[in-house]
């Protein structure tokens, strides 16, 4: 896998997935890590605009269908899609981890007991697709993620259903990558059975115990003719002894000699068990040479400000409605007379039961002066069954023994 910035033309929204960056591309289109509204990543496949004809919009269809059917623990899951868009896309469970190809690339071959685990565990993955009545017909190490968790089979993008025996090609074109295609899939045939799936799962596992293809050339033509050749025998140079059984009779000219799924599973775990270690054990080596993958996120959006922010501090004061209605029929204004109540709603210690008194009984003579409100705000003055109740409320206060 291979992480790269989006470039200024990339779409930078696929489907209601943001893109975050590339990690990947192949011969139908670019894939993109996407973050869908919810924060879930996924793996979107866009296809190249240059591609883009009723063939490979088919060809594409088949994937979206064949995607639809197919679960397990060691296949990419479909996410979602849209083959009838202008420009269309499929998002497949995003696997944070490299390619076979990558990692052998990086770290050499894979010890015997590993080699082992991940080919019966691709062909517990291949047997899923097959259950589902599918072929994936591009089998690879470029097509085979390895996860904290396991091997899982992606890019289904050349799997049709097995019981169509139809073909998305033109005439004599070879769908797939040459160097793990079987024989009858090199000269052009489309009556492709599980076998065919066989073979290139025998060509990884050589690949992954050794770095190099049962045929190899400098052209992928040159490689078709060696794979059809039936004198040209496949390259099992620097195999493991122990594996050297089982990958010859999987690379077989002939589609009915080779092995069954569940028969390459039996033989590769007694593989296993001869190092002295259980599957369970063989899997866990298997991922601990994983290594993982960091790619970039999405920028963390500005924190929107709160509510009211900018506007002046709200101070809760108690506000009488009758008492206004009262005040402004006598003409008096609003803060004379009857004490305040503070920003908290406590009562003003000049409004006590004698001062309140005295301030009314007061001459014409003599005006009132406002008492100054305490910490900025002024409220109304409550209405006289009000009064009567906080002056109630204070009696009993003082008297109260608790």
């Amino acid at each position: 896998m291979t992480v790269e910035p989006l470039r200024d033309d990339d779409p930078k929204e696929i489907g209601g997935f943001a893109l975050v960056c590339r990690i990947g591309s192949g011969g139908m289109g670019q894939v993109f890590l996407g973050e869908s509204a919810a924060g879930h990543q996924a793996a979107v496949k866009v296809i190249k605009p240059s591609v883009l004809d009723e063939d490979t919009r088919a060809r594409f269809l088949s994937e979206v269908e064949s995607l639809r059917t197919v679960y397990g623990p060691f296949v990419a899951a479909f996410v979602g899609a849209d083959a009838n868009a202008d420009q269309p896309w499929l998002a497949v469970e995003y696997v944070p981890g490299p390619d076979l190809r990558t990692l052998v690339a990086g770290q050499g071959p894979l010890p015997l007991a590993e080699t082992a685990s991940l080919g019966a565990l691709l062909a517990e993955g291949l047997g899923t697709v097959h259950e589902a009545g599918l072929l994936h017909r591009d089998l690879k190490p470029q097509n085979i993620l390895l996860s904290p968790y396991g091997p899982k089979v992606i890019d289904f993008g050349l799997a049709v259903l097995a019981e169509r025996r139809t073909t998305l090609t033109a005439t004599g074109f070879v769908v797939g990558s040459v160097l793990c295609m079987p024989p009858e899939q090199a000269r052009g045939e489309q009556q492709l059975d599980r076998s065919a799936d066989v073979y290139a799962l025998g060509a990884v596992l050589l690949f992954a115990a050794t770095g190099h293809y049962p045929y190899e050339g400098p052209t992928w033509q040159a490689v078709a003719l060696k794979i059809e050749d039936p004198a040209a025998s496949p390259d099992l140079t620097d195999a493991p002894p122990e594996l050297v059984p089982l990958i010859t009779d999987m690379l077989a000219l002939d589609p009915d000699a080779r092995p069954a799924l569940p028969d390459v599973i039996e033989r590769l775990v007694r593989v296993i068990r001869e190092q002295g270690l259980t599957a369970l054990q063989a899997k866990r080596r298997l991922t601990d040479l994983t290594p993982g993958i960091s790619v970039p996120r999405l920028p963390a959006p500005a924190p929107e400000p709160s509510a009211g922010a900018g506007a002046p501090a709200y101070t809760p004061a108690v506000i009488d409605q009758a008492a206004v209605e009262e005040d402004e029929q006598a003409g008096s204004p609003l803060s004379t007379g009857a004490g305040q109540y503070t920003a908290e709603g406590d009562l003003d210690a000049d409004d006590s039961d004698e001062g309140s008194s005295t301030a009314r009984e007061s001459t014409p003579s003599q005006p009132e002066i406002p008492s100054r409100p305490r910490g900025g705000v002024t409220a109304v003055r409550p209405s006289a069954p009000l009064r009567i109740a906080e002056r109630i409320r204070a009696d009993y206060a003082r008297e109260a023994r608790f």
